[in-house]
């Protein structure tokens, strides 16, 4: 298997974009990281996007975002796995590489959410949870993700404020990040007197609807080390996927994200790592509770251990392990086909050195955590700068 890196990276605008399309802002990620590499051309394109069926009526995008890059012909595939469809996207992008299959891929994820209402968007995102057993009940994400909060509120004793320290760090870092969607700092009484969502989630304990794309382009090493011009060249080193339940209630503990740790296992073993050496982290905060419970997952905090994290300043920049320091989901946004790529693009720019105001001292090590649903699928990915 070769070895593969990131040559370069691109983001689009996120938010609620209402002057762009998803091609136009699938473009605009693409261009940006084609331009960052220095390449004008690729072997091969891998799209992630959940639902653009569902939220903009189109779907075929491989042939339709290699015609609008100025690519026809170039093979192109669009990815779909729920929230994790970015980090998928980034597998086969990878095994194309690894395998000798092409020399340059870009791997990219996109999603328009904010074309449709908000009824409309939340039918679509439920077709990531199980139809028969959750959606046709009436169960919602936040109801989802406040039912795993309860649980752990119950099992370890994690507290309602710890929740809310999550948000409140994850906005700290997005005020320093250009790029993120929501750019203000807020407090623990903000979270708390935020309006109720599914207890005890309130409102800000919730990632945002957002538009947004996401672009980096993989090459094999030799390839990466000529284009590289200076930069550090970063390297993936290991990349683990793992499937569960989709339905929550059919696992056997609503504690912890077992796909995560396969995915996370899986990753560690093929880098030759584990969690003591990784030096920072973005994961899949969709909701707070959910980064308490992917740490734990990950093995980077003992199980019940999570909620402390934040608490103690272990997870903020300038921290022994920062995470999320482009501000998450939570606060950079979560346009679901594209944040496993996003994700991708922080780790990249954090390795190179170039995260001005957010940037992780000594960074070499960085691993990003990419999940659908409530956890049915995960990708994790393993980026080091090599020597």
């Amino acid at each position: 298997m070769r070895e593969v890196a990131i040559v370069g990276i691109g983001l689009s605008r996120w938010g609620e974009v209402w002057d762009a399309s998803l091609r136009s802002l699938w473009t605009e990620a693409a261009l940006a990281a084609l331009a960052d590499a220095g390449v004008d051309t690729v072997d091969s394109i891998t799209v992630g996007c959940m639902s653009p069926g569902l939220f903009v009526g189109q779907e075929h995008l491989g042939a339709l975002l290699a015609d609008e890059l100025g690519m026809p012909g170039v093979p192109a595939t669009r990815v779909e796995s729920a929230c994790a469809s970015g980090g998928v996207a980034l597998k086969a992008a990878f095994a194309e590489v690894a395998s000798g299959m092409a020399d340059i891929v870009l791997a990219s994820g996109v999603e328009k959410m904010t074309d449709v209402s908000g009824d409309e968007c939340t039918a679509a995102l439920a077709t990531a949870a199980d139809a028969e057993l959750e959606v046709f009940h009436g169960a919602s994400f936040p109801g989802l993700y406040a039912m795993m909060a309860r649980a752990h509120m119950e099992r370890y004793g994690t507290t309602r404020e710890q929740l809310a320290m999550v948000a409140v760090k994850n906005h700290k870092h997005g005020s320093m990040n250009p790029r993120a969607q929501y750019r203000q700092e807020i407090t623990i009484k903000d979270v708390l007197r935020s309006a109720k969502v599914a207890d005890p989630l309130n409102v800000l304990d919730c990632s945002p609807i957002t538009d947004g794309a996401a672009a980096v382009i993989l090459a094999e090493l030799s390839v990466a080390r000529k284009l590289a011009k200076g930069r550090p060249v970063v390297k993936i080193t290991g990349i683990g996927h793992a499937t569960d339940a989709i339905a929550l209630h059919s696992r056997p503990d609503m504690t912890s994200i077992p796909a995560t740790t396969k995915a996370a296992q899986r990753a560690f073993a093929m880098a030759g790592k584990g969690p003591q050496d990784v030096h920072f982290v973005e994961l899949h905060d969709c909701f707070t509770i959910a980064e308490i419970v992917v740490l734990e997952s990950l093995g980077l905090c003992a199980p019940g251990e999570g909620g402390k994290q934040a608490e103690s300043g272990r997870t903020a920049l300038g921290g022994a392990l920062p995470v999320n320091v482009s501000g998450g989901l939570k606060s950079k946004g979560h346009p679901v086909g594209a944040t496993g790529i996003a994700q991708m693009v922080e780790l990249a720019t954090q390795l190179r050195g170039q995260a001005e105001k957010r940037q992780v001292a000594k960074a070499r090590v960085g691993l990003a955590q990419n999940m659908g649903g409530t956890g049915a699928s995960t990708v994790v990915t393993v980026v080091e700068v090599a020597s």
